[in-house]
C-alpha cells in the first residue's frame, strides 16, 4: 500500500532508529513507532500504523547478498578510508533519499558495493599518469543504474571533475538516465530553460547550491551534448564536478572529443603532438557496456602478440578510447549484465590513436541482488535430473502466434519488413495476445484494490524488431483495447467480458497468489479480495490504460517521470524495448522474438527485477524454445558466476577470467561474433562439463547410438559396480557399474560413432571427439572413468552379459519431429563419483570457501553455506589437486544414462531402445589446447540471430 506523506515520516524516523536493534521484531517496530508518535502527536491522525509496520516488516525481512571482485593492483594506490570519506555531501544526501525507498540492509549494501569499486579506480588527487578500467556485471533489471549513481556521488566527492555517462544507443534510453541523474545526483530537473529547473530528489535533501553540480546535457529527448553546448561551454579545475549524459552516437561523440580537445586541453603530448588534459580527472560510466562499446572488427597481431597500432577501431569503441586517451587521470568502469563481449576483448589491444581498449584490466565486480529480486534462477528455477527445482507459475506458453511451417499465421517466426500480421481470432489476434491484455488489465484493477494505484504499471509486448510491424500490432492491440473500455466503463453488451475476466481470475490468478505466498509469504499476502471488489474497480483501471509504439520512428514516449498519478501503457517495440529502458511497473510480457544469442536475450528480460507487493500478478506469455533458451541461459550464467566466485577466492586476475570465458564451449552464442564474415572458434572444454539434453528420436538414431554404446562395452569388458563413498560423514552407495583406466582412444572412437542433434549448441560429439584428441597430445585426458548410471525404471538393460543396469527417467521438457529436450541430465552427485573422499571433501571446502550469498542465484534463506561440492570446484581438484591431493589432468569422466524412450513418442512401443545420452566432466588443465570450430556467418544467422 502506497504510503501518504506523514506515513513517509514516519517510517523514516522508525527505520532509522532500527538500525541500532540487533533483531527486529513487529513488538520492536510497535515499541519505536509510539515512540516517534508521542514525540510528534500531530502526525498520528494521519498514520496508519498497520501499513508502516508492514512495510518495516518487509523491510526488515530483506537481505543483501556479497558481492565478488577479481581485481589486478599492478599500479594502483590504496587510498580509499574512512577519513578520506569525510564530509562526502552528494553521497550523503543520495543514501538518504534512497533510505526513503529501501530497506537500511539494501542501502548499506549499496554504500559497501560502491567503496569497493571507487576503491580500486585511483584516487582522484593522485598526481601523475593512471588509467583504470573496471567492469561491473548485475544481474539483469537489479539496480545498476542506482549503483552506477551513488558510485558518481562518491567520484564527485572524492574529487573526479568530468563525469561522462555513456547512456545507450537512444534518446528515450538517454533521457531516462539524465532523469534518474537529475534526481539522484543533480538534485534538479535539467532544462536549457532556466524558468523550468525546479529541485528534485536529493535536491529536497541538500539544497545548498554551493555543491550543486554542472550540467552539459538536460533531460529532453533532443537534450544530447549538440553543438551550441559544445561552443559556449568552458570548464575550469576550480568549477564543481560536470556531468554529460550522452548516447552512444557517433555525432555526439566525435562533438565531445573535439570540445574537450578544443576547450579543455591545457597540454600536449610531447611526442605525438596529442592534446591532453591533466588537470581534471575523468571518470567514464559506460551504461549497457556490451552494446556498442566493444570493438567488433579483428586486429591484427603480429607473431610476438603485439597488436597492429594501424587498426581502425569501430566507431563507439574508438571515440570512447579517444576520449579516455586525451586525459592523462581517467577511469572508465562499464555496467552490464551480459559481460560475455567485455570479456572477449582481447587485453593486449591497443592502437596509436586510442591507447589500450576498453578490456577491465583492473576489476571485474560481481554484484549480488537482495532477497527481493526476482531473476532468471526465480522465475525459471535451476536445472536438476529431476527437472526444473524451484520456479514461478508465471509462465505462460504461447503455441497459437504462427503456423506449424513458421512461415504463416499472425505472427510467424521468419518474416519481413512490412509484413501485416493477421488472424482469424475474434479480434484479429492470437487468443494468446488478447488474454495477456486481459491479465494486464486484471493486474492494474488489482493494484488498485491493493493501495496500488498511483503506482506505474506497465505491459510489454515484444513480436518484432521491424517497426512498421510494430505498428500494425499497436493499432490491432489499440483496437482491442478500445473495445474493451465500451463494454466495461460504458457497459455495452459487458457480460460476456466480465464473465471472461472473471475465468482468468478463478482459474489463474487466485491460484497464482496463493502459490507463490506459499512460496514467498514475506512478498505475497493472502488474497482477501472477491470478485465483486475486482468488478468494481475494473472500468477505472481500464480507462487509464494506453497503448503506445516505443520505436526509432514512433513520437510516444514512455513519459513516466511526468505522470503523477502512475502511467498505465501497454508498450509495443522492438530494440528499443529489448536494452536498457526501464519499464517502470512491468506486470505482463508478450514475448515472441526468437533471437538464441545470450546477451540479446538476456537483456530483453525486461519481466526480471523487482515487484514488491504485485509478484503473483506478473506474467510472462512465450514460447516453448523461448523458455528453453532462458532455463539454459540461467544455468550456464550461474556456472560462470560460481567459476567466478572460484577465482576470487584463489586471487585471480580479470585477464585470468578473460581467458578462461573466452574458450568456454557453450557461450559459442555471444555477441562477439556478430560480424558479416566466416568464424572460427576456438574452444576448449577443460573445466567444464557437457551434457546431451537435446536429443535424436528418430529410431535410427537411436538403433545407432545404443550400438554405439554396445561397441563401446565390449571394448571394455567386464565392468565393477561403482564403489561407495564416505561424504561428509554419510555412506553414498554407488549407483551403477563402471570400467576405470580407459584409454583415450575408446572414448574418442564412441564419440565419432554417436550421433548428436544438429541443432545441440552445447554437445557437438565431433568437436568432443577432436578436443579430447588434441588433449592427449599434450599428455593429457590420457585415462578415462567411463560409468553407466543406474536408474529407477523397471526396465532393464543388459551389458556385455555379466550385468544389467535400469533405465533412467528424465521428463522431456520439449517434443519437436526431430528431436526431444530434457532440463537436466547429469546429478551433482554423479559428476563426484571418480574422486575420493579427500579430494570430494577438498572440492566441498572450495566450493565453500567462494560461496557467495547471492539470493538472485538461488533460493533459501540467508547464511545456508552449499552441503555439497558444486560442478567447477568438482572439475577443479580433479585437475588441478589442492593441498596434500594430486591433481590429474590426465584423467577425464564419461558418463552415460541409458533414458526411458517412455512418453517421448506415441509410436515408441516395448521394443524402441533405450536413449543413450551422456555427460563429460573434463578436469582442469593449464594446457590451454583448443579446438576449431567453423561456423560461417550464414549459418551463424540461420541458427543465432535470424532476421524477422
Amino acid at each position: 500500500m502506497a504510503l501518504n506523506p506523514t506515513e513517509q515520516k514516519v517510517l523514516i524516523f522508525v527505520q532509522n532508529m532500527l538500525e541500532t536493534e540487533s533483531q527486529v521484531t513487529p513488538a520492536i517496530i510497535q515499541e519505536q513507532m509510539n515512540l516517534v508518535l508521542n514525540m510528534k502527536k500531530e502526525w498520528r491522525p494521519d498514520t496508519d500504523e498497520s501499513a508502516i509496520i508492514d512495510e518495516l516488516i518487509r523491510r526488515a525481512s530483506t537481505w543483501v547478498g556479497d558481492d565478488a571482485l577479481l581485481t589486478n593492483d599492478e599500479g594502483h594506490i590504496a587510498w580509499l578510508n574512512q577519513d578520506r570519506k569525510q564530509g562526502w555531501r552528494y553521497w550523503q544526501r543520495y543514501r538518504e533519499y534512497q533510505e526513503k525507498k529501501l530497506s537500511w540492509n539494501i542501502v548499506e549494501g549499496l554504500d559497501k558495493s560502491t567503496d569497493q569499486i571507487l576503491g580500486n579506480l585511483e584516487d582522484p588527487k593522485r598526481q601523475g599518469s593512471w588509467d583504470r578500467r573496471g567492469l561491473v556485471v548485475g544481474h539483469v533489471q537489479s539496480g545498476k543504474t542506482g549503483n552506477y549513481t551513488g558510485l558518481i556521488c562518491k567520484a564527485a566527492d572524492a574529487g573526479y571533475k568530468i563525469i561522462i555517462v555513456l547512456a545507450g544507443m537512444h534518446n528515450n534510453l538517454r533521457s531516462q538516465t539524465q532523469i534518474r541523474l537529475d534526481e539522484g545526483f543533480l538534485g534538479f530537473t535539467t532544462s536549457i530553460i532556466q524558468d523550468e529547473m525546479h529541485i528534485v530528489g536529493v535536491g529536497e535533501i541538500d539544497k545548498d547550491p554551493a555543491i550543486r553540480p554542472n550540467f552539459a546535457t538536460n533531460r529532453s529527448e533532443k537534450g544530447d551534448f549538440n553543438t551550441k553546448a559544445a561552443r559556449h561551454l568552458g570548464i575550469s579545475p576550480e568549477e564543481r564536478p560536470w556531468l554529460f549524459v550522452v548516447k552512444k552516437n557517433k555525432s555526439v561523440l566525435e562533438r565531445l572529443l573535439k570540445w574537450i580537445q578544443e576547450h579543455v586541453a591545457n597540454n600536449q603530448d610531447p611526442e605525438t603532438g596529442r592534446k591532453l588534459v591533466t588537470h581534471l580527472p575523468l571518470l567514464i560510466i559506460d551504461d549497457e557496456a556490451d552494446n556498442a562499446s566493444v570493438d567488433t572488427g579483428d586486429q591484427a597481431y603480429d607473431e610476438f602478440g603485439k597488436p597492429d597500432l594501424e587498426h581502425e577501431p569501430t566507431a563507439i569503441n574508438r571515440l570512447t578510447r579517444r576520449i579516455l586517451h586525451s586525459f592523462t587521470r581517467k577511469a572508465y568502469v562499464g555496467y552490464t549484465a551480459t559481460p560475455f563481449a567485455n570479456i572477449f576483448i582481447h587485453n593486449r589491444s591497443e592502437t596509436e590513436k586510442e591507447g589500450p581498449d576498453l578490456f577491465p584490466s583492473a576489476f571485474i565486480a560481481n554484484l549480488s541482488a537482495s532477497s527481493s529480486y526476482i531473476g532468471p534462477a526465480k522465475v525459471f528455477g535451476r536445472s536438476s535430473e529431476n527437472g526444473r527445482d524451484g520456479g514461478l507459475p508465471l509462465v505462460k506458453v504461447v503455441n497459437d502466434h504462427c503456423a506449424e511451417d513458421e512461415k504463416s499465421g499472425w505472427m510467424p517466426t521468419r518474416h519481413k519488413n512490412g509484413y501485416y500480421p493477421s488472424s482469424d481470432q475474434k479480434h484479429g489476434i492470437p487468443e494468446s495476445l488478447r488474454e495477456s491484455v486481459d491479465a494486464f488489465v486484471l493486474a492494474c484493477t488489482l493494484r488498485r484494490l491493493r493501495g496500488q494505484k498511483d503506482e506505474h504499471c506497465s505491459m510489454l509486448i515484444h513480436v518484432t524488431r521491424f517497426t512498421s510491424v510494430q505498428g500494425h500490432v499497436k493499432d490491432q492491440v489499440a483496437a482491442y483495447v478500445d473495445w474493451l473500455k465500451k463494454r466495461l466503463v460504458r457497459r455495452i453488451d459487458h457480460d460476456s467480458v466480465i464473465h471472461q475476466l472473471r475465468l482468468l481470475w478463478e482459474s489463474d490468478f487466485l491460484t497464482t497468489t496463493e502459490t507463490i505466498h506459499s512460496m514467498h509469504p514475506d512478498m505475497v499476502d493472502e488474497n482477501t479480495l472477491t470478485w465483486s471488489q475486482v468488478e468494481a474497480e475494473l472500468s477505472d483501471a481500464i480507462s487509464e490504460i494506453e497503448v503506445r509504439a516505443i520505436n526509432g520512428f514512433a513520437k510516444e514516449a514512455l513519459d513516466y517521470a511526468d505522470s503523477v498519478v502512475g502511467l498505465k501503457v501497454i508498450a509495443v517495440g522492438g530494440d528499443k524495448l529489448a536494452r536498457g529502458l526501464t519499464l517502470e511497473g512491468l506486470c505482463v510480457s508478450y514475448f515472441l522474438r526468437a533471437s538464441r544469442m545470450y546477451d540479446t536475450l538476456m537483456q530483453m528480460g525486461r519481466w526480471f527485477g523487482y515487484r514488491p507487493g504485485y509478484l503473483d500478478l506478473c506474467r510472462l506469455y512465450t514460447t516453448i524454445d523461448l523458455i528453453e533458451w532462458f532455463e539454459h541461459i540461467a544455468d550456464a550464467s550461474e556456472e560462470l558466476r560460481e567459476e567466478f566466485d572460484l577465482m576470487t577466492a584463489s586471487g585471480a586476475t580479470p585477464k585470468e577470467y578473460g581467458l578462461k570465458v573466452a574458450s568456454h564451449p557453450v557461450l559459442m552464442v555471444t555477441s562477439r561474433l556478430k560480424m558479416r564474415n566466416a568464424q572460427s572458434l576456438h574452444l576448449s572444454f577443460s573445466g567444464q562439463s557437457v551434457e546431451t539434453v537435446s536429443l535424436l528420436k528418430d529410431l535410427n538414431s537411436l538403433e545407432s547410438n545404443l550400438q554405439a554404446f554396445d561397441s563401446l562395452t565390449a571394448r571394455l569388458g567386464k565392468p565393477e559396480q561403482i564403489p561407495d563413498r564416505n561424504r561428509n560423514g554419510s555412506k553414498k552407495s554407488g549407483n551403477g557399474i563402471q570400467w576405470s583406466n580407459v584409454p583415450a582412444d575408446d572414448v574418442i572412437q564412441f564419440l565419432s560413432e554417436y550421433k548428436t542433434h544438429t541443432g545441440a549448441t552445447k554437445v557437438n560429439s565431433r568437436l568432443l571427439s577432436d578436443f579430447i584428441q588434441n588433449m592427449t597430445k599434450e599428455h593429457e585426458l590420457t585415462s578415462w572413468t567411463v560409468a553407466v548410471i543406474n536408474g529407477g525404471q523397471k526396465r532393464n538393460y543388459s551389458i556385455n552379459e555379466s550385468s544389467t543396469v535400469r533405465l533412467v527417467k528424465r521428463t522431456p521438457k520439449t517434443i519437436t519431429e526431430d528431436r526431444y529436450s530434457i532440463g537436466r541430465l547429469l546429478s551433482p552427485a554423479d559428476e563426484a563419483l571418480d574422486l575420493d573422499d579427500d579430494a570430494w571433501s577438498a572440492a566441498l571446502t572450495e566450493t565453500r570457501n567462494s560461496w557467495k550469498n547471492d539470493p538472485a542465484r538461488s533460493e533459501g534463506t540467508e547464511g545456508e553455506p552449499p552441503k555439497q561440492p558444486n560442478g567447477p570446484a568438482l572439475r577443479k581438484i580433479r585437475g588441478f589437486g589442492a593441498d596434500h591431493i594430486v591433481g590429474h589432468p590426465e584423467r577425464g569422466l564419461l558418463l552415460i544414462y541409458l533414458l526411458s524412450p517412455e512418453g517421448v513418442d506415441d509410436s515408441y512401443d516395448e521394443n524402441t531402445p533405450p536413449i543413450v545420452s551422456f555427460g563429460i566432466s573434463f578436469p582442469g588443465s593449464h594446457s590451454g589446447t583448443k579446438v576449431k570450430y567453423e561456423v560461417n556467418n550464414v549459418l551463424w544467422e540461420q541458427e543465432y540471430d535470424p532476421s524477422y
